[in-house]
């Protein structure tokens, strides 16, 4: 079972998902990766992998 501690926990789930063909499960993935993530460099580095628009729905 997988863990979700740390960012890269989710940017390696997004590569996987996005290796199963399933691209909009993992933007979802690397949006919460560069949330999590301190480093505003380090954001725009994740979401650009993961090219695309929010996928989130806010209230």
């Amino acid at each position: 079972m997988q863990t979700f501690n740390r960012p890269s926990d989710y940017i390696d789930a997004a590569r996987e998902m996005a290796t199963a063909g399933r691209p909009t499960l993992a933007r979802l993935l690397a949006e919460e990766a560069a949330d999590r993530s301190p480093n505003p460099q380090d954001k725009a580095r994740i979401l650009a992998e993961f090219p695309g628009h929010s996928l989130r729905q806010e209230d």
